[in-house]
């Protein structure tokens, strides 16, 4: 049995990934390097708090892009680990005269390449928003096939499944496309090829159904129903060209799927439904740990919330001057307890439509940054503080909320490392 996992994390933030590995093997999974770096910010607040947390690392605090090639290979990482932007992933030159991308952040992407290319690691685990799966807009799954083409070509297969955290458990309805990666020169892929590929089976779906539904990691840890919506399912050979695949791709990606030797099978699936989600109030804290300054009196705010979460038909003018209504569904006034929370964005605690608006007792407030932190579930506190220059600082409300409002559901992930942590123990 292998005895660790030394792990990369990118776009590592204040450490989602880190803290469900560990949460799932703190021996197994090992960070040894963590990359952070906000473009758009003077400050690094999420670096500083993942230093804070995570000294013992060699933590990155630069651009990625910066990161010279000799210095992703001198990394013996195992896994690499990361939630990158979505952004565009347009392919601008071919892989034979390296790989382009129009667009700043969809570059992201390739630089995710470039580590795996220079590192060669056995696993990958990467998180993303779902309507990945649908981009752009006027090819729809395009952008996702790009992204399996790229890890084919560097010998990858590729699992992946949308996971709504609530369906499983969880205390928030957040759904994320995430992809389990793994190389194809692996014991735990060679058995897939010996087990499920070198069959008689006629239909080439049958050889992928038993791993999506029963076998594979996601199909373990995070079961679904043997029946799918609407009866969803297809397949598509990848070109081998990417730029091939950027410009003529024409099928069909499902929240469910396997990528094998260019090939892919996916399926709409239906989560089984036998784990209750957390509910909202469960997270909250008592009322005599709630600081006033959470609790909104101003009249003002008040109404502000109010039309913010309900109906509206608004006339409006676009830049080209003809004129629209913009209509908006209205929202129950407030958040209901007995349910998971909605989904957490970086704008959480301001006064918006998708903040969490809270009637307790009636009184009014928005969530603390620790019951943001449980959302995801980090631990309480987890964003107070940072280490700036060697001192430690405290953080700001603002950005421990914008932290959580980028993060990731940890279980999530500590689920996933329990299923590679079994593929290890019985193929490495």
């Amino acid at each position: 049995m292998t005895n660790k996992l030394n792990v990369l994390e990118l776009f590592a933030g204040v450490g989602g990934f880190r803290i469900g590995l560990e949460n799932a093997d703190k021996n197994l999974f090992q960070t040894k390097w963590s990359n952070q770096f906000e473009p758009a910010r003077k400050s690094q607040d999420a670096f500083e708090v993942y230093d804070y947390h995570f000294p013992d690392s060699e933590n990155i605090g630069i651009d990625v892009a910066k990161i010279t090639d000799e210095k992703f290979g001198s990394m013996d990482a195992d896994m690499i680990v990361g939630g990158f932007p979505c952004q565009d992933y347009s392919v601008a030159r071919s892989i034979k005269n390296e790989m382009g991308i129009k667009g700043k952040k969809g570059v992201l992407f390739w630089e995710i390449i470039r580590a795996a290319r220079n590192i060669n690691p056995k696993y990958m685990i990467f998180e993303n928003v779902d309507r990945l799966l649908k981009s752009p807009a006027k090819q729809r799954g395009r952008d996702f096939a790009v992204m399996l083409s790229a890890l084919n070509s560097l010998n990858y297969s590729v699992e992946w499944r949308v996971i709504n955290a609530a369906d499983y458990g969880r205390a928030q309805r957040r759904r994320r496309v995430y992809f389990f990666v793994f190389r194809n020169d692996l014991p735990y892929a060679k058995h897939l090829d010996e087990k499920y590929e070198n069959t008689s089976i006629s239909n080439e779906a049958k050889k992928y159904d038993e791993i999506l539904f029963s076998e594979g990691l996601f199909a373990k840890q995070f079961p679904i129903k043997h029946t799918l919506y609407k009866e969803r399912q297809a397949s598509y050979m990848l070109p081998n060209d990417i730029v091939n695949t950027s410009d003529e791709f024409s099928g069909k990606v499902y929240n469910t799927g396997i990528m094998r030797h260019g090939r892919y099978y996916t399926i709409d699936s239906i989560p089984r439904g036998d784990e209750f989600p957390t509910a909202l109030g469960e997270i909250l804290q008592p009322e005599n740990e709630v600081d006033s300054k959470y609790y909104i009196t101003d009249e003002s705010k008040i109404a502000k919330f109010a039309y913010l979460r309900g109906p509206k038909r608004i006339q409006r003018t676009s830049a080209e001057g003809h004129n629209y209504t913009y209509s908006e569904g209205g929202m129950s006034p407030y958040e209901d307890l007995s349910l998971p929370g909605r989904t957490m964005l970086t704008s959480e605690g301001t006064v918006n439509r998708s903040t969490h608006w809270l009637k307790i007792n009636g009184k009014y407030r928005i969530l603390t940054p620790i019951e943001a932190e449980r959302l995801q579930d980090f631990p309480d506190n987890w964003t107070k503080y940072k280490l700036v220059d060697g001192k430690v600082e405290e953080v700001s409300d603002r950005m421990r909320m914008f932290f959580m409002g980028n993060a990731l559901v940890t279980t999530v992930i500590k689920r996933i490392g329990l299923g590679i942590k079994s593929i290890v123990n019985e193929y490495d």
